[in-house]
């Protein structure tokens, strides 16, 4: 397509009561000026050229490389903001297409009708238009009768009764025949306030004779711009229910949309159920037929076929086909859970591993371990990670059992198919097979008796291994 994009970003938002640019507020996990590059990007654009100023360094460095960005060092309105953007847009291509940072509600398919009449209009100039519930307080489109051309954009302050009746608006959204725009726009006269207005341009294309036409948008929602925190809720609910009914057509189940939280960088694959009151956030990748929530939260996470999340948390970790987690889990940064491993109510692992079909049943916390597959970790179970200065590791093998409340003091190395007794704090490594117990754990000791007595004499309890 030969278009050339200019996003307007410039703007604090003071309505947002915000140091935070008020492009980068969040939407549906992402800065809101995020979706509208997204939007203009899958319009294929010769050249997309963001216009900052406020906060001008943080936005560049949300968006990162790509777009061509130029500044607006002072904040003397739209027209003055497209200036800025000349030395990047200017004669790259036939038609400039002006959008704004805080309009994340776009559809390309809009805007590429938008372009189309543009095109097919001949038109120096093409606004976006809508019909808000009430009009007050936008630009009324003023038409010529019989034709539909634009006659003009009459301010709310300056209209006439009978213009105030126009329910027909301006969203600021507009397009430019590119050869038309660059030397009109340098032309362009300020206001009383001294601020340069970009829709000044469309009374001068109606005195040059130029056509001016404009494209009614369906759904007003479209064209919100986001310039409150009401606005912002009421962009992310639409927002959020696309995303809902995107997935929910694509072959995944949410059992109640509304109640279903998810962010527009998610992937899930088909079959899968989703359960009400349940996040799923950042750059999370879901399977096939999962069972994820209720009730769960799952962050920047890799879940694979055939796995289940209930009343769990999930963050920065990974679960490898057909293992579970939950209820009252916690996978933390690092945590995997391989194929078929199960972690059950309230265990918590953070840059651990549980081998596949390992089992850590309930109430147990390992912290830097590796467990091998088939393990089995007992209630209560506490790798002993931390020594106040540095995290050490805890190593154990495939098979191995490890009894209820045992503290392994890492670093330490359980050998395949070794046993802890119940209660054991161990604080050395288990050789394959072996069995320790007690506190310090040790093997069984066969019992000494002491000079002068004989071992018959003592009782069971007095050779308990100590």
């Amino acid at each position: 397509m030969n278009l050339t994009i200019i996003v307007l970003a410039a703007g604090a938002g003071t309505r947002m009561k915000s140091p935070l640019p008020k492009v980068l507020h969040p939407l549906a996990g992402r800065p809101m000026v995020a979706h509208v590059l997204d939007v203009a990007r899958a319009l294929e654009p010769a050249r997309l050229v963001v216009v900052t100023g406020y906060g001008g360094d943080q936005v560049r460095q949300a968006l990162g490389e790509g777009p061509v960005y130029a500044t607006q060092e002072q904040r003397l309105g739209t027209g003055d903001a497209v200036r800025q953007a000349a030395g990047g847009a200017a004669g790259r291509a036939g038609t400039v297409l002006v959008v704004y940072g805080d309009t994340p509600l776009i559809q390309p398919e809009t805007l590429r009708r938008m372009i189309e009449h543009h095109e097919g209009a001949g038109a120096a100039v093409t606004i976006l238009t809508f019909r808000p519930e009430n009009p007050a307080g936008y630009g009324r489109i003023v038409r010529q009768a019989g034709t539909g051309r634009v006659l003009a954009i009459v301010e709310d302050a300056a209209a006439t009764a009978e213009e105030r009746a126009i329910g027909e608006v301006n969203s600021g959204i507009l397009c430019f025949r590119d050869g038309w725009l660059w030397p009109n726009l340098a032309a362009l006269e300020p206001s009383a306030a001294g601020e340069f207005y970009l829709t000044d341009l469309v009374a001068g294309a109606v005195r040059q004779g130029e056509t001016v036409a404009a494209l009614e948008v369906a759904d007003p929602l479209e064209v919100m711009g986001v310039d409150h925190r009401a606005k912002l809720a009421r962009a992310e609910a639409e927002m959020r229910r696309r995303i809902n009914e995107g997935w929910m057509l694509a072959g995944v189940t949410l059992i109640h949309p509304e109640a279903t939280y998810i962010e527009a960088g998610v992937e899930i694959g088909p079959d899968t159920v989703i359960w009400p009151n349940t996040l799923l956030q950042g750059r999370t990748r879901i399977g096939e037929g999962c069972t994820i929530g209720p009730g769960s939260v799952i962050r920047n996470s890799e879940i694979g076929n055939g796995c289940r999340v209930e009343l769990s948390v999930v963050e920065d970790a990974a679960m490898e086909d057909g293992s579970d987690v939950g209820p009252f889990g916690h996978l933390r940064k690092g945590g995997r859970l391989g194929r078929g491993a199960h972690m059950g109510n309230f265990g918590e692992l953070k840059n651990a591993t549980l081998g596949p079909g390992a089992k850590m049943g309930h109430v147990s916390y390992l912290g830097d371990a590796t467990v091998g597959a088939g393990a089995n970790i007992g209630a209560g179970t506490i790798t002993c990670n931390y020594d106040g200065a540095r995290k050490h590791r805890t190593e154990i093998g495939a098979g191995a059992f490890i009894g209820s409340d045992t503290m392994l003091v890492a670093p330490v190395t359980i050998g395949e198919g070794a046993i802890t007794g119940a209660g054991s704090v161990v604080t050395h490594d288990v050789p394959p097979g072996g069995l320790v117990y007690g506190v310090p754990a040790r093997p069984p000791q066969p019992p000494q008796a002491p000079t002068g007595e004989s071992a018959e004499s003592r009782s069971a309890a007095e050779w308990e291994v100590k």
